[in-house]
């Protein structure tokens, strides 16, 4: 484990279905060996059933407890994309919970590829600057974010930090900014 004086604490929330493979284990296995305390969610408890491109199964990645044993302020909340997971999510109430409560505390959130969408099922994409999948931009752009096609886009207005990025290509950016932030 590499020595991190600024450990975060982070909770990754995730449905137990369809999350994009890389989407969620490199940020949990990169985010653990600089050093912070990550937890791994599901509103289930289940382990998640990820997959490659939204169309081949992947991995199933283990979860550490259901999302309402969660407890405690998170220093971010991390969403995973997949096309599915990032759709089901968007519309579960504990989820968007966690999310609202993270953002009216002030603190940050990070989005990855479709995951975005739960930012406009929560009417947190207003006003925020964004970046998201390319088939996810007009639905942040019709919630009134301003849309941007760049790797990772930090953006701290209205009273929360919202760190997005478009696919798992833009990985080592994504969880560099998680790190730094």
């Amino acid at each position: 484990m590499a020595e991190n004086k600024n450990v975060k604490k982070i909770l990754v929330v995730s449905t137990d279905f369809g999350t994009e493979q890389d989407e969620i284990v490199v940020p949990v296995e990169k985010l653990r060996e600089l050093g912070h305390d990550v937890t791994v969610v599901t509103p289930s408890g289940k382990d998640v059933q990820t997959v490659v491109g939204d169309k081949d199964w992947g991995k199933v990645f283990p979860t550490d407890k259901k999302l309402s044993e969660a407890s405690g302020d998170f220093d971010v909340v991390l969403l995973p994309g997949g096309t599915l997971n990032a759709d089901a999510g968007r519309m579960d109430a504990e989820i968007q919970q966690v999310v609202k409560a993270q953002a009216d505390a002030g603190r940050t959130i990070a989005a990855i590829c479709h995951a975005p969408w739960i930012l406009v099922e929560t009417g947190l994409a207003k006003g925020k600057t964004l970046t998201g999948y390319e088939s996810i931009r007009t639905d942040l752009a019709n919630a009134g974010a301003t849309v941007v096609d760049e790797e990772v886009k930090v953006c701290p207005a209205n009273g929360w930090t919202a760190i997005t990025s478009r696919t798992p290509d833009d990985l080592d950016a994504f969880v560099s900014t998680i790190d730094q932030a």
